[in-house]
């Protein structure tokens, strides 16, 4: 384990389970007290789940659970905002030197995605067009010399390379994801309120253009997942007061059925947030979805 990852707590393991659309209770797959992992994603056969953990790409089979190590070549590395291409031999990942890249998800040689026409921007990628042709990040601007300023919705071009920002506050955004089928980004953002850390779900155009809020209540809303039917949708749920979306925090997990955001359903609750769900984690059956809790026994 490098320690300049984070680094489980005294007596922490992680925990992935497999929840289920019709309601059904979730189940353990897999534990590890060796490292952290998180943001699970799905492959496309449907037989496994690939995280991040110690600044490196694995593979977790479903059948036989094991972490199996992903080597890449040219990435440096990696947080735990990574999603697959839509042709599922691809993978689109952030890495800790703030840019995008993509590479085989078989392993291999990489590139960088992300443009320098200003080096210093982070870029922090949540989603992927269904047909390919683009990503929407999160893009934190420099603001002179000690500081950083924004948190906003971009879409970069697979095609030309050419940036778009879609968002101009107010407040912070977070989990910029392209719906899979309707012409939508749904995210998270404090747009609606005046109260820091405040985050609420909401969809825009794809275009960018008005932002729509979905939920409305009092705590602290992230990382809204589409199935690939949009029959359901799971999101992250924090405490009210929460400040961003820190680890190792008790936290819900909510299900949402159809579009009706204002009657979500709490699939769990437990010690989670950071790595839990931060990128879409659905099977591509649209009936199970995967997430990551952080017990400490």
């Amino acid at each position: 384990m490098n320690p300049e990852f984070r680094q489980l707590l005294p007596g922490q393991i992680c925990r992935v389970h497999i929840g289920y659309a019709d309601g059904r209770p979730s189940e353990v797959l897999f534990e590890t007290d060796e490292l952290v992992i998180e943001a699970p994603n799905w492959t496309l056969d449907g037989e496994r789940l690939i995280v991040n953990g110690d600044g490196h790409l694995w593979s977790l089979a479903l059948d036989e659970p094991a972490l199996t190590h992903i080597s890449l070549e040219g990435v440096p590395a990696i947080n735990n905002d990574h999603v697959l291409a839509p042709d599922g031999e691809r993978i689109f990942l952030s890495a800790y030197d703030g840019h995008i890249y993509e590479a085989p998800l078989a392993g291999g040689a990489g590139r960088r995605i992300t443009p320098d026409r200003d080096p210093r921007r982070l870029h922090f990628l949540h989603g992927v067009s269904p047909d390919g042709e683009a990503l929407a990040y999160i893009g934190i601007e420099p603001d002179g010399p000690n500081g950083w300023r924004g948190a906003d919705v971009f879409t970069v071009s697979l095609r030309d390379g050419t940036d778009t920002r879609l968002t101009h506050g107010p407040g912070p955004a977070d989990g910029s994801e392209y719906a899979p089928r309707s012409p939508f980004i749904y995210l998270n953002t404090e747009a609606f309120s005046d109260t820091a850390g405040h985050a609420q779900i909401a969809r825009m155009s794809v275009t960018g253009g008005e932002l729509e809020q979905l939920t409305q209540d009092d705590v602290v809303n992230w990382f809204p997942h589409l199935a690939s039917d949009e029959q359901h949708a799971v999101y992250l749920s924090f405490p009210a007061g929460t400040i961003g979306h820190p680890e190792n925090a008790d936290v819900e997990l909510k299900l949402v059925a159809g579009d009706d955001w204002a009657h979500p359903r709490t699939v769990d609750s437990f010690f989670g947030g950071q790595g839990t769900i931060n990128v879409n984690s659905w099977a591509p059956d649209s009936a199970r979805f995967a997430y990551i809790s952080y017990p400490v026994l």
